[in-house]
């Protein structure tokens, strides 16, 4: 019997940063949700109190804001948009029905991967800028107060984005078997690769 054989997707300092991140950004999210209604209140206690939940929660969003800058740098190459992805979108229907043979191939990132990229990124930028005016007792006083409602806004519409975004992430990992290896060992086997990223899959067996 044939040995799987596997390919190398993350590098270790890349699988650090995004579970740094998703741990940082969790963290945030669950202590921004106990001050957006107070149903969730209760989660202060995750934190030591309301008190520490309101010190902590902007520290927090700005470190995943910040490990998610080099996260950008690293993959935004890979996730700009081509005629592929609008392609593949328009095709969304089948790949929900379990259908890939109908999909077009694509490269390293799916259309559907590349939109939850997206809008992390233009999601966290909001969530940094938006939390900034509205930060006691660092910013807060520089902004009038016109300023920071409409921020606060924002900053909920872009938070409830940003979750959504992470749960289609997560979803998808676990739906997709054999994705969840890529961020744990950093490799995937070939049969994964040429099923759900062909082309990607000859890139990277090009060379053999």
């Amino acid at each position: 019997m044939a040995s799987t054989r596997y390919l190398p997707r993350y590098e270790t300092g890349t699988r650090t940063k995004h579970w740094t991140m998703a741990v940082l950004f969790i963290l945030a999210g669950l202590s921004g949700l106990a001050f957006f209604h107070p149903a969730f209140f209760f989660l202060t206690g995750l934190f030591g109190g309301g008190s520490w939940t309101r010190i902590l929660h902007p520290f927090l969003g700005v470190g995943a804001f910040a490990v998610f800058t080099f996260i950008y740098f690293k993959l935004k190459d890979h996730n700009r948009w081509e005629p592929v992805d609008s392609e593949w979108l328009s095709k969304s229907s089948e790949m929900i029905k379990g259908n890939k043979a109908a999909m077009p191939p694509v490269g390293r990132y799916n259309a559907g991967q590349k939109l939850v990229f997206w809008v992390m990124a233009i999601g966290l930028v909001v969530l940094f800028v938006t939390g900034i005016t509205f930060w006691q007792p660092y910013f807060r006083g520089f902004f009038p107060i016109g300023v920071i409602r409409v921020a606060v806004v924002l900053h909920a519409a872009s938070a409830v984005a940003v979750i959504l975004a992470l749960i289609t992430h997560i979803y998808a990992t676990i739906w997709v078997r054999g994705t969840l290896r890529a961020m744990t060992r950093g490799t995937v086997t070939e049969a994964w690769a040429k099923q759900n990223h062909p082309l990607w899959h000859k890139e990277m067996t090009r060379a053999r």
